[in-house]
């Protein structure tokens, strides 16, 4: 009878994993769409704005300077008060209702002011969503769950879907209604968070079980949590992978911002490619960041994270690169589907590797801190550097500093310790 009432739990606690994968990547998946429309619409608001290089990184920067702040302090917020659900719900109507605001402003300034606003609602959903995500993984998918969730979820609706419909809706009503369309998913996932995700995940940890058992161990959890002593930042900050995330994280932001901030106008201006070309292109990322998004940390899970984001983005050091030199669309197209790895790491950077090495208690701290400065220094520094070095010596410059900022983070990566729990249980080390 007890083992028929584990495997009941067990089965729900897994349905329940699927349940809120789907969900979650539907959620980060249309943060990443508002957020890369602006790239795919800059060429049409050119009449409007006459945007130059310098402000394009400017509103790319500003956007990942919010949500860097917004991140640490939802984060923080999240573990003081243990809730995630309501932050979650909050950032997923307001990113949706700023991101439309965006096809209203008539001046630069309105529309800084509304890429601004979007960021502070988006910095919030990544370390809340990871954090629920980890919790109800089992260990065996915990990488490819959390790869699935933050890197394939923004390839498909970012990097595929938006570059095709973001462009046919701008060439048939306009880069306005572009903008105006994005509040409708962003309804519809709020939606389905309010009805399908739990604060905590049912019947995963050892302890669950069933009755009136349940409720005792229910209460007892409870107790427990409330009397476990919250950990301080600076703790965080003293352990080895924390601190190495941290300084990977403004690299890797470096090199994915800058690439896909530039790599539209690149494309249009410096290699003179029409917008059905780019938008081709584009979704050649978009194919890559599914692909990688998962099979990332999915391969991390076996070999090693460690190993894993070596490898990986040695490969994605040369994506930028093939940018400037690659004549032929389809064949840089199919480069970029096979160098295009970088955002399969960032899951492993961002949220896996710092879920296995801080205590529980202070995961979404965690997360927000590695996330926030990621952004703070690389998502919103990196694209105004790389914004006036285009206006100052050409667009190559951009591609080239998004390839330095990937070389940085192989060399960064050697420092790391390993975290994988099948990998560790391999050399007899207790995770």
């Amino acid at each position: 009878m007890t083992e028929t009432l584990t495997r009941s739990a067990r089965g729900t606690a897994d349905r329940y994993e699927n349940k809120l994968l789907i969900v979650l990547f539907l959620a980060f998946g249309f943060v990443f769409f508002d957020r890369q429309a602006l790239a795919f619409l800059a060429p049409y608001m050119d009449d409007d704005f006459g945007l130059s290089n310098s402000q394009l990184g400017i509103l790319s920067g500003v956007l990942a300077l919010t949500w860097a702040l917004s991140g640490m302090f939802a984060g923080s917020l999240s573990d003081r008060i243990g809730r995630r659900k309501p932050i979650l719900i909050g950032a997923v109507l307001l990113f949706s209702l700023f991101s439309s605001a965006s096809g209203l402003m008539t001046g630069f300034v309105g529309l800084l002011a509304a890429r601004a606003l979007m960021g502070t609602a988006e910095g919030a959903v990544l370390p809340m969503s990871q954090s629920l995500m980890v919790e109800a993984s089992r260990e065996s998918r915990r990488g490819l769950n959390m790869g699935l969730l933050q890197g394939s979820s923004a390839g498909l609706l970012g990097g595929i879907v938006a570059p095709v419909l973001v462009v046919w809706l701008a060439d048939t009503f306009g880069w306005r209604t572009a903008f105006f369309v994005t509040i409708v998913p962003g309804l519809i996932v709020a939606g389905l968070i309010t009805k399908y995700v739990l604060e905590h995940p049912p019947g995963r940890r050892p302890e669950a079980a069933t009755g009136a058992a349940a409720s005792a161990k229910a209460a007892q959890a409870a107790r427990t949590a409330q009397a476990t002593p919250k950990v301080p930042v600076k703790e965080v900050l003293r352990l080895r992978n924390v601190v190495i995330c941290m300084l990977i994280a403004p690299c890797y932001l470096t090199w994915f911002v800058t690439l896909i901030t530039f790599t539209p106008k690149y494309l249009t201006d410096e290699k003179d490619w029409g917008s059905g070309t780019m938008s081709a292109v584009m979704t050649c990322l978009g194919v890559a960041w599914v692909l990688w998004g998962f099979a990332t940390p999915g391969i991390s899970d076996r070999i090693g994270r460690r190993p894993a984001l070596i490898g990986f983005t040695a490969l994605a050091v040369c994506c930028p690169i093939a940018v400037v030199y690659v004549q032929s669309p389809v064949l840089l197209g199919t480069l970029m589907i096979l160098t295009y790895t970088g955002l399969g790491c960032f899951t492993l950077f961002m949220a896996t590797i710092p879920a296995e090495t801080v205590p529980r208690a202070a995961l979404a701290t965690a997360l927000g801190v590695i996330m926030g400065v990621g952004e703070l220094a690389g998502g919103f520094l990196g694209p105004l550097v790389a914004g006036w070095a285009s206006d100052t010596w050409g667009l190559q410059s951009a591609m080239f500093i998004a390839a330095g900022g990937a070389a940085l983070v192989v060399a960064l990566s050697f420092g790391l310790r390993e975290t994988a729990p099948a990998v560790l249980r391999r050399r007899g080390v207790t995770a």
